[in-house]
């Protein structure tokens, strides 16, 4: 296979900045750091690198809802590839059954990617879709890098590992899963949007504790029905925001909002109910919230261990090899928030937010035990990385 020749320039001027010229190809599962990667470029005066971006345009391929991923890198107009792939599942089951029909596709499609677009390196951020396309650059001998957010590391990353030049890891942890000699722990990636108010999509007077209530962009069926059932209760003592997702099959967002149109005009006011956030919202979101109710993703991990928000996680059941789970039980015996399983009753969450409100500021001093985790250079020290290696 013919060799694709790439070049680099990078240079460090004496205020620090990079002089970068590259046609960077970013891909994989895990928007948060990707994000995070593009502010750490495009903060930099000198630095001009051709950016691409290869993902799900659409969060559900059936709904043809517009991804929350594709948006964001739309927003910032940086060209958007979509790539469909399929997965393996430890869940046997139609879905799955299709899912893995289309993994050969997604293969053929990934060569035609990157032949097409011949990127000069290739950043991954894990997942199925990352996988074929880092296949593809190997073979090229485009140099690949990959970050695993996790603490557990799912079956792609460990496999796009072999084809990367370095790994980064968030979590000391995960070195295990990987080769020595590639690998780095820098930390996660944690996006400058959440860390400051930019946009506030609506303005909270706040009379009483506010929660923010996520399931992340696609937002989750099960963590909505929970809320569903304690969601008066809630509300008669504190202000919630609850970002619900926008998947058509559940129409969760449709049901809570005739809730709330039922509810006295003094209970509706303190509900803020949102499909999704956009990234220049998410500042002002954490920061206006006392809690964060959620699922223990490593990026939300660290966000929340950045700003010292407590958490009450709701670990995702079928995880990568328990990786939520892992993570959410590290957040709870640093004594920075709790643990609630989805099987569990409605009514020990009630207890939980409670315990945390009484207790707040005892669970917010607790975050020092965790700052250790949280590396503000991640972004920087990845960039430099790679253009300085390339």
């Amino acid at each position: 296979m013919k060799e694709v020749r790439w070049r680099v320039t990078l240079a460090r001027d004496d205020k620090g900045a990079y002089n970068i010229n590259m046609k960077l190809m970013l891909t994989g599962g895990h928007l948060a750091p990707a994000l995070a990667i593009i502010e750490e470029l495009a903060k930099q005066k000198n630095a001009t690198p051709d950016l691409i971006f290869v993902g799900r345009k659409y969060a559900i391929d059936s709904e043809q809802t517009l991804s929350l991923e594709y948006k964001e890198i739309i927003k910032r107009n940086i060209p958007f590839i979509t790539l469909q792939s399929g997965r393996f599942s430890r869940l046997l089951n139609w879905h799955s059954v299709k899912s893995l029909l289309k993994i050969p596709g997604g293969f053929i499609n990934a060569y035609l990617i990157v032949s097409r677009e011949k990127p000069e390196a290739v950043m991954t951020f894990g997942g199925y879709i990352g996988l074929p396309i880092a296949f593809w650059s190997y073979l090229f001998h485009i140099p690949v890098y990959t970050h695993e957010q996790t603490i557990s590391p799912g079956l792609a990353n460990r496999i796009i590992a072999r084809f990367s030049r370095k790994v980064y890891l968030s979590f000391d942890e995960a070195a295990k899963f990987f080769p020595a000699g590639k690998t780095t722990v820098t930390g996660n990636p944690v996006r400058m949007a959440v860390l400051k108010i930019d946009k506030k999509p609506f303005a909270i007077v706040k009379s009483q504790p506010v929660i923010y209530i996520t399931g992340g962009s696609l937002g989750s069926h099960s963590i909505n029905q929970i809320i569903k059932e304690i969601i008066v209760k809630l509300l008669n003592r504190y202000i919630v925001i609850h970002q619900t997702g926008e998947t058509k099959e559940y129409h969760d967002y449709e049901d809570l909002l005739k809730i709330k149109d039922r509810l006295p005009k003094e209970l509706a006011n303190r509900y803020y109910l949102v499909k999704h956030f956009f990234d220049d919202e998410l500042g002002y979101v954490f920061h206006t919230a006392d809690l964060v109710i959620g699922r223990a993703g490593a990026n939300t991990f660290f966000e929340l261990t950045a700003l010292n928000k407590p958490a009450i996680f709701i670990p995702l059941p079928w995880s990568a090899n328990g990786e939520q789970e892992l993570q959410a039980r590290i957040f709870s015996e640093a004594g920075t928030g709790e643990v609630f399983h989805q099987t569990d009753d409605s009514r020990t969450l009630l207890i939980l937010v409670d315990k945390i409100s009484t207790n707040i500021n005892r669970y917010r001093t607790n975050f020092h035990s965790l700052h250790q985790l949280y590396k503000k250079n991640a972004a920087e020290y990845i960039v430099n990385e790679i253009f300085t290696q390339a």
